[in-house]
């Protein structure tokens, strides 16, 4: 037996009985071709597969509740023009039910509620007529161009609860309208009434609880693009900007981009989206350019009762842009019944920039942005600058840039911009965005993370909490606080942030479930931290880098054999490159028993010292004067692992290095500290990168060296 999730169409002849009774021949031979000019190639043009044909009905299975919708339009609108010579009374007419539910298939056949209830749906549809379900309603809103009623709750036979049911309005006026019928609003006011005689009742043991309750939750899913696929960074930035002036009203709870980007493209379910984001309501539409022209379709739905209480339909030019993003946040907020203070308003109304060549390459830096992938930041950074040589008062633009390069810099991405270049932007460009516009968030968080990397402590926290005050909702503050908390050691603190943080945006980035996974570890709330490791490490295309971290919180709650095997899983991903040496340098910034909290770990899990899993004989290792005579002045000339590829270090009696080599090329500086070679470069952030020496005399009596780092294992031979 299998089971999948499928749009059901259940269609039906009305009166059949009665009209073969009055002419049997004339109504069969109509019927087929009713079927062979309209219906079947209806059904074959929306992708559908025929289940079963009876002789006053069918059922159809289609992959795409979109499809469903469109093929029963096409059918509905078409029957009219058919049996023009017939009478009234023996015209063919169908009634049209539509379901999206879990279905069983065995054979060519299907049952289950998914079909029953497609099937109930068609038998209370009037003639000529769709009716569709509230979870078809969910996926197909403002997708076809219709319209829909809300006729409230039915009780259908033989189906346990009761289902929301939508007519599907067909007339060229009704396209994109939802309209709430009589029914529906007599049911509403009716539970309001009881709502408010609990509320009577209630009102003195959860008057505590009040402000809590007032807080309205909400997610903005990502607006469907109905036009080419060119054009999917305009709905993403129509989504984007959407929540950004929402996180503008005080009294609100919005779910952050990060969480929503995840259901682009998928089907979901209401029930789904209210348990995995926590949230009450949700806004949901549509986005279509056509030349200058734009139109955007959108909806408020109440994930509780599957209500609607609020769509519009916004046909406008491409240049309004921002007045309909300023209409629709006004709108939303006035149908949950929130105020906006005058601040509020004009912060909403305040358009980004005026320069929409500009507006149109930050939505596309924006949307390269969003994929973290390594090709598309470097995309990403081209189009930001872009943007901002076109309006250099573009504060929202500088703002992203600089959250983009911070990106780039803390994930070491050196091939997209060197780390030292990386870091310089960073701060360049949230500074900007700060001095266009002190009230926004982003960049004091931007700066909050790299003051604390550079061991500005004090300055750190005070950037963070500035990010959380103007960002009270904002997920990407609070992680900030989190982590500069964590690095600082007040980990209570920073265990409440990450929970601040997680619930504006339930489904984080990997690095930022990396981030709540040391900061969990560090409070020692490993069960937490292996779940926040293993969503960083597997749920990111396998990045070694946040799967090493697994093993250490393995480790503490005595699961020694899976830390091992997971070390040895990040080894395989990252080609051995990981140490204990690369963690040491990498976060020399946390405090000391917190960092050899972690390197205690990882050691037990068996994570070495040096990258390929290099050892030094220690009896041939040089000390620093040694070293010193060995490489100060020296051209060095070898090879590096894994790959054995040649390389030289170029090393002048001052320090002045540069080292080349098939991947890497860098001017550095370079000294002795106690046993130590170092390497200072702008990479590692900045931080003196040191590790020994070995002398190797071959059999032939020739000696050659062997100097590892945390990132490199380089096998030379001095020459002057």
């Amino acid at each position: 037996m299998d089971r999948r999730l499928a749009a059901i169409l259940s269609a039906d002849v009305v009166g059949y009985s009665r009209l073969m009774g009055v002419d049997e021949s004339g109504t069969f031979e109509r019927l087929k071709a009713c079927r062979r000019e309209l219906v079947d190639s209806a059904i074959e043009d929306h992708h559908g597969r025929i289940i079963k044909l009876m002789g006053d009905g069918a059922l159809v299975e289609f992959a795409s509740v979109v499809d469903a919708v469109q093929c029963a339009t096409e059918i509905q609108r078409k029957m009219p023009s058919r049996d023009q010579g017939v009478s009234e009374e023996q015209r063919i007419r169908f009634r049209i039910g539509i379901n999206l539910g879990d279905i069983i298939v065995e054979g060519d056949d299907i049952y289950g509620d998914g079909v029953n209830i497609a099937a109930r749906l068609q038998g209370i549809a009037e003639p000529g007529g769709i009716f569709i379900s509230g979870t078809a309603f969910d996926h197909v809103a403002h997708k076809v161009d219709v319209g829909f009623s809300a006729l409230g709750e039915h009780r259908l036979k033989n189906i346990a609860d009761p289902v929301r049911v939508y007519r599907v309005l067909l007339g060229p006026g009704h396209t994109g309208t939802v309209v709430i019928s009589s029914r529906a609003r007599s049911r509403g006011v009716a539970l309001l009434a009881l709502a408010g005689l609990l509320i009577v009742a209630s009102a003195a043991v959860v008057a505590w609880q009040w402000p809590h309750k007032q807080r309205a939750s909400i997610a903005v899913l990502p607006f469907a693009n109905l036009s080419d696929q060119t054009q999917d960074y305009f709905a993403d930035g129509i989504t984007d900007n959407l929540i950004t002036d929402l996180t503008r009203l005080s009294k609100l709870d919005v779910i952050s981009q990060n969480s929503v980007f995840a259901y682009k493209d998928k089907p979901h379910l209401l029930a789904d989206i209210r348990r995995d984001l926590g949230v009450r309501f949700v806004v949901e539409g549509s986005v279509q350019r056509m030349g200058d022209l734009m139109r955007v379709n959108a909806q408020l739905v109440d994930t509780v009762s599957g209500d609607h209480l609020w769509a519009n339909r916004f046909d406008r030019s491409g240049a309004d842009v921002f007045a309909v993003q300023d209409s629709m946040s006004r709108q939303i907020a006035d149908a949950l019944g929130l105020e906006l203070t005058p601040s509020e308003a004009e912060r909403i109304a305040r358009p980004p920039t005026a320069n929409l060549e500009a507006y149109d390459y930050y939505l596309r830096a924006e949307q390269a942005a969003r994929t973290g992938r390594r090709s598309r930041m470097l995309e990403a950074l081209a189009l930001y600058d872009k943007a901002e040589e076109l309006d250099n008062g573009f504060a929202e633009a500088f703002a992203s840039d600089a959250h983009a390069t911070a990106f780039v810099w803390r994930s070491a991405y050196d091939d997209v911009l060197q780390s030292a270049l990386a870091r310089k932007r960073a701060y360049d460009k949230a500074s900007r965005a700060l001095a266009l516009d002190p009230e926004l968030p982003s960049p004091y968080a931007v700066l909050a993370i790299m003051q604390v990397v550079d061991r500005r402590y004090d300055q750190a926290i005070a950037s963070a909490q500035k990010a959380v005050s103007l960002g009270p909702a904002d997920a990407e503050a609070h992680m900030a606080a989190a982590y500069v908390q964590s690095v600082t050691g007040n980990h209570a603190d920073a265990t409440a942030a990450v929970d601040k943080a997680l619930r504006f945006d339930p489904n984080p980035s990997a690095v930022d479930r990396y981030t709540a996974g040391i900061v969990f570890y560090l409070q020692r709330d490993y069960e937490r931290a292996i779940d926040s490791f293993k969503r960083a490490g597997y749920g990111s295309q396998g990045n070694g880098e946040f799967v090493t971290p697994l093993a250490m919180a393995y480790v503490r709650v005595g699961r020694i054999d899976e830390a091992r095997a997971t070390v040895a899983e990040a080894q395989r991903l990252m080609g051995g490159r990981d140490c204990l040496a690369s963690w040491r340098l990498g976060n020399a910034h946390f405090r000391g028993q917190d960092l050899a909290f972690m390197l205690d770990a990882l050691r037990e899990a068996g994570l070495p010292e040096w990258p390929f899993g290099f050892q030094g004989d220690e009896q041939n290792r040089l000390q620093g004067a040694e070293i010193a005579a060995t490489v100060m002045g020296k051209l060095l000339q070898g090879k590096t692992e894994p790959s054995e590829s040649p390389a030289l270090m170029q090393v002048q009696l001052d320090g002045k290095a540069a080292f080349r080599s098939a991947s890497q090329m860098m001017t550095e500086k370079i000294s002795i500290k106690g046993n130590l070679l170092c390497e200072q470069s702008e990479n590692a952030f900045g931080r003196a990168d040191c590790g020994p020496v070995y002398r190797h005399v071959n059999l032939a009596g020739e000696t050659s060296y062997a100097y590892v780092n945390s990132t490199k294992v380089f096998y030379f031979s001095p020459a002057q």
